[in-house]
């Protein structure tokens, strides 16, 4: 696997000027800030890349997961303390975004061009199913039942609010322990000796590994703190756009998801659909298995009002999303078809959502 050279000489300079940047005494152009959070993002994500060589499948796709929630989490937190209008349903609307990009933009993207490439490709239909299934329950646990459960719709009550966090964190962990321990084979390639050659380079070794979780965790603060000085830029872009204040949510799940993005198209560039999903469908479950709890501990403990429930529209499309990928993934093959229909369907999502 490259090692980037560039990643591990990243964070020192930018560290060291964090003081300064974020103490308000230098005025940084968004457009530069937008930059170092691209550049972070991507430092943060190789080094999640690296370690996830060293440990293997499907642990690796995990960690990839992991790392890029941990960064949606800190972004929704940052924004909610700062208490401005909108913020609310920040949280409903990133986690939302996030999982009708995952569902219909990327695994759209990636089955479309790994099927032009190799016509048709296949996967392990027990591991993909338990991961709909599970994702199914937390979507409408969370997104769907706040308007039905409650007086107070789109809105838990407190007691509520604190059950489903329980319960999808509860959820999130048991798929987990399966994924990793109980029944691993299941998510694993069914050809392991697909054509990627960085699957065949000689792992990190002991010290890098290590260094790169270090250098990990670091890259995950400097982006919180990045994304801190940045919101401010987009929301106001937004506002001064005339666009929805849902908007918001759907460019910082853009931004969080693009390497992850990348990485997914690689692998099933390569013919790992496997990989590709493992990485779409565990990112999906961890922004909702772990975002949910996270907002809901902030909301709870600092007062913060919480909307979680969709309106018509975004339940409309929610349950059209669901539908449509359990039925294309249910053969255990894809084809071109399958991803055109989810790219339509992420069409229409970003449409509806700049022209509600």
């Amino acid at each position: 696997m490259e090692r980037l050279r560039w990643t591990w000489i990243w964070l020192p300079p930018f560290a060291g000027a964090a003081s300064v940047l974020f103490g308000g005494v230098v005025d940084i152009p968004p457009l530069l800030l937008g930059l170092v959070l691209i550049i972070t993002v991507l430092a943060a994500v190789h080094h999640a890349e690296l370690i996830a060589h060293k440990v293997g499948e499907p642990f690796g796709t995990f960690l990839l997961a992991l790392a890029v929630t941990v960064i949606e989490v800190g972004l929704i937190l940052t924004l909610m303390l700062q208490g401005k209008s909108g913020a609310e349903t920040l949280a409903r609307d990133t986690v939302f975004s996030a999982v009708m990009i995952i569902l219909n933009g990327l695994i759209g993207a990636f089955i479309l061009l790994g099927a032009l490439r190799h016509r048709e490709q296949s996967f392990q239909q027990v591991g993909v199913s338990a991961s709909l299934a599970t994702l199914c329950t937390l979507t409408v646990l969370t997104l769907v039942l706040p308007n039905f459960a409650a007086s107070t719709g789109p809105f838990y009550a407190p007691s509520q609010l604190a059950f489903v966090a329980i319960v999808s964190l509860l959820l999130y962990l048991t798929f987990v322990a399966v994924q990793t321990v109980r029944h691993r084979d299941y998510f694993l390639p069914p050809n392991e000796e697909a054509a990627d050659l960085e699957a065949h380079a000689p792992p990190p070794s002991g010290r890098q590994t290590l260094l790169s979780g270090v250098l990990l965790v670091a890259c995950l603060v400097e982006v919180v703190l990045v994304a801190k000085a940045l919101a401010p830029a987009i929301e106001d872009g937004v506002a001064a756009a005339g666009a929805p204040h849902a908007v918001v949510g759907v460019v910082i799940a853009m931004l969080v998801l693009l390497p992850e993005s990348v990485a997914a198209v690689r692998a099933a560039m390569a013919n790992r659909l496997q990989t590709s999903l493992n990485l779409a469908l565990g990112s999906a479950l961890a922004t909702i298995g772990l975002t949910i709890p996270a907002v809901a501990v902030l909301s709870l403990s600092q007062g913060l009002p919480l909307a979680l429930g969709l309106d018509s529209r975004g339940i409309v499309l929610l349950s059209l999303t669901l539908l449509v990928t359990t039925q294309s993934l249910a053969t255990a093959r894809t084809t071109v078809l399958q991803g055109v229909v989810h790219l339509v369907i992420f069409g229409v999502f970003v449409f509806t959502t700049l022209v509600p």
